[in-house]
């Protein structure tokens, strides 16, 4: 792999980061809708990009025997980690949601050993003990503590996310396109929470509308722009670019809303970034030997 692949890999995942955080941010922009209405029209812009994307290619929308179940867990669980990382948005500082949701990578790991019969070692298994006791300084567990419950929605955000982000490792080993994988998960999310949205719908301003929008096309842009960084450089070399997200979710989160998180909040993203710090080095020097 040459330096300029390697840069372009990372801008694009840093850019993908930055989209991420955007969407986050638009979620909270757009005022006291549900969110689960929020979550659909998210959904709904990813559905339509997808589509887009399957129809220019001309790529078939057929989904062989062995792929449909995992499909469906993806689809299943991936509704689930958006519904939580929602919730916990409208609910959480921006930055705290955000990391929580970043917890994914390590539940992923977890469920490569049940589901796909991965095998974890001892310093994966240190890492992974080291990212749940920096979610423990962010979620501050207390009957006390009025943010308890989104934060412990939070997490489950990124335990649906884990087990989402196993499936799609599964289904591409199995060569299911990466936008065939988007539109069923997208159309699926938009069809399951239609019930609820026209049961609840609460009215829309244009003003909130085109935020919702701008949320569907900046989680659009971060989708593209992740695919994009591991067309150019293995995941081993700029994964741990990902986490620039709570640095941009901590900049927006006190630029537009005045937060600041707490120490405790602090040591936990430290813990977390560390623990992904020293899996991403661990896998990259694993793959180099």
């Amino acid at each position: 792999m040459n330096k300029e692949n390697y840069l372009r890999g990372m801008l694009m995942i840093i850019l993908s980061a930055f989209f991420f955080a955007c969407m986050n941010v638009c979620v909270r922009l757009s005022g006291d809708l549900p969110f689960v209405q929020k979550s659909f029209f998210r959904n709904l812009v990813a559905a339509v990009f997808a589509a887009i994307v399957i129809l220019k290619n001309h790529t078939s929308l057929k989904v062989q025997k062995d792929c449909r179940i995992p499909l469906a867990m993806r689809c299943i669980f991936g509704t689930m980690g958006i519904l939580c990382n929602f919730y916990a948005v409208d609910h959480l500082m921006v930055a705290d949601a955000s990391i929580l949701n970043k917890l994914s990578p390590f539940f992923a790991i977890l469920f490569s050993l049940l589901f796909l019969k991965e095998k974890i070692t001892r310093f994966q298994s240190g890492c992974v003990v080291l990212a749940f006791v920096g979610c423990l300084f962010i979620v501050k567990p207390s009957f006390q503590n009025t943010a308890l419950m989104p934060a412990l929605i939070g997490v489950c955000g990124g335990l649906g996310a884990g087990i989402a982000y196993t499936m799609v490792r599964y289904l591409g080993n199995h060569g299911l396109k990466g936008p065939v994988i988007v539109f069923y998960f997208s159309l699926f999310s938009c069809l399951i929470v239609l019930p609820w949205v026209i049961a609840g719908f609460v009215p829309v301003s244009v003003k909130q509308l085109c935020i919702l929008l701008m949320a569907g096309l900046f989680a659009a842009g971060g989708q593209f722009c992740i695919t994009a960084a591991y067309t150019y450089a293995p995941a081993r070399k700029i994964s741990i670019y990902d986490y620039s997200q709570i640095l941009f979710a901590t900049i927006l989160g006190f630029c537009l809303f005045g937060e600041i998180p707490d120490v405790y909040s602090f040591i936990g993203y430290g813990l977390i970034v560390a623990a992904s710090l020293l899996m991403f080095l661990y896998n990259r020097k694993k793959k180099d030997i």
